[in-house]
């Protein structure tokens, strides 16, 4: 019993020291603030009682850090009003953490009573008080991205983004009412790109999705987000959605296509190419990757039709003579694969024929691109008997070993 008792009082002993520590602190930071200055020592008394954890949900210390950052943010707004020299960096860095503060002393001051009561006591002032300063934060997060510091910039942003969801400041709601959002996430999705943060970027992403004028920019860094999280599903449906409301766009098609052809699958470039070709029929990208896909799955004359459509549009485009070029020589290799030479003979003649001026116009139009066009002129000028261009080609190929 004895024994109780002693720690019972030692207990209270220590209990009745930390009060006594805590009310000095908050006792020397309260004539901080009513001597007009060292605002920023009456913080630093809060933020190290703080490091304390029995101290972490205390309310009086928390409503002196807030006091003594509106404080310092009161000082430098007159400074600014003043036109005197004033640090803008941490003039908005004082006006993101009065946000931080006063959302934590809310999550604090929220909390229910003993009757089961939520009773905040300073919501309803801090609100309105943070809320007339908000659109600073944006600006606090553009002057950080004018600089190239974006991680500062996006932490900005996420403020702003974040009180959305506060129960601080649930009367205003954000999310509906306030036209800057979109805008703000589009700038928080540029950061997370630059800071190549796929989590950060997807974040608020759609949110800034509704920024229409940055709609399609917004879609490509999603599309980065996934890749870089070498998320695939997640990488091609976003490129098939920035594809869709934004078809002729140079981003998304082309990869679009890459990824399908990487992964050989011609009959998805096909069908990609020609959702393309019903925005616009005359789209040589469209065109050319249709001509593609066409010659990958051995649609001769589809191949054919599609590449002659192309150069009647633009007779420079290397590619729509490579294939059909390509098409006959493959045609005159099945038929060799037959080892029939004489049955065969006039057919071969006619077919290398048909490949040789398209070829010729591909080795004109890509000259440095001997790898492809000079095997498939050497096999040309034998098939067709043309000595002095066979032995052109072939010291182009010996040139090449």
């Amino acid at each position: 019993m004895t024994t109780i008792r002693v720690f019972m009082i030692t207990c209270a002993s220590l209990s009745s020291m930390v009060c006594l520590g805590q009310k000095k602190e908050l006792n020397q930071a309260e004539a901080y603030l009513k001597s007009g200055k060292d605002f920023d020592k009456a913080e630093k008394l809060m933020t190290d009682l703080l490091k304390k954890p029995e101290h972490r949900s205390n309310k009086k210390i928390y409503l002196m850090w807030y006091r003594s950052v509106v404080a310092q943010y009161e000082a430098a707004n007159e400074k600014l009003y003043l036109r005197q020299k004033c640090d803008t960096a941490q003039f908005f860095g004082l006006i993101q953490r009065m946000y931080h503060v006063a959302e934590t002393l809310d999550s604090i001051d929220a909390r229910p009573d003993k009757k089961g009561r939520v009773r905040p006591d300073y919501r309803k002032r801090h609100a309105e008080y943070l809320d007339h300063m908000r659109k600073n934060l944006y600006f606090g997060g553009t002057y950080h991205v004018r600089k190239a510091d974006y991680d500062k910039g996006y932490g900005f942003f996420n403020t702003y983004l974040d009180a959305a969801r506060q129960p601080l400041f649930k009367d205003y709601d954000y999310a509906v009412k306030d036209s800057l959002m979109p805008t703000v996430a589009y700038w928080a999705t540029v950061c997370g790109y630059q800071l190549q943060r796929p989590d950060s970027l997807l974040h608020y992403s759609e949110i800034a999705m509704a920024d229409t004028a940055r709609r399609e920019y917004v879609l490509q860094y999603i599309c980065e987000a996934h890749r870089w999280q070498k998320n695939d599903s997640a990488y091609v449906a976003s490129l098939n959605r920035g594809f869709d409301e934004f078809p002729e766009h140079l981003y998304f098609f082309p990869r679009l296509a890459d990824w399908y052809t990487a992964h050989v699958m011609p009959d998805s470039v096909l069908q990609v190419a020609n959702r393309g070709l019903k925005v616009n029929a005359d789209n040589q990208l469209f065109l050319l990757a249709k001509s593609v896909a066409q010659l990958n799955l051995s649609d001769d004359e589809g191949c054919i039709a599609t590449s002659e459509r192309l150069i009647a549009l633009n007779d420079t485009l290397p590619e729509a003579y490579f294939n059909i070029a390509t098409v006959y020589l493959n045609q005159a290799l099945a038929i060799e694969m037959e080892n029939e030479p004489r049955k065969n003979h006039s057919r071969l003649v006619g077919i290398y024929r048909q490949a040789r001026p398209y070829m010729e116009a591909y080795r004109k139009l890509a000259a440095d691109d001997k790898r492809r066009w000079a095997p498939a002129l050497y096999r040309i000028y034998l098939n067709l008997n043309m000595g002095k261009q066979f032995e052109e080609i072939d010291n182009v190929l010996k040139k090449m070993k």
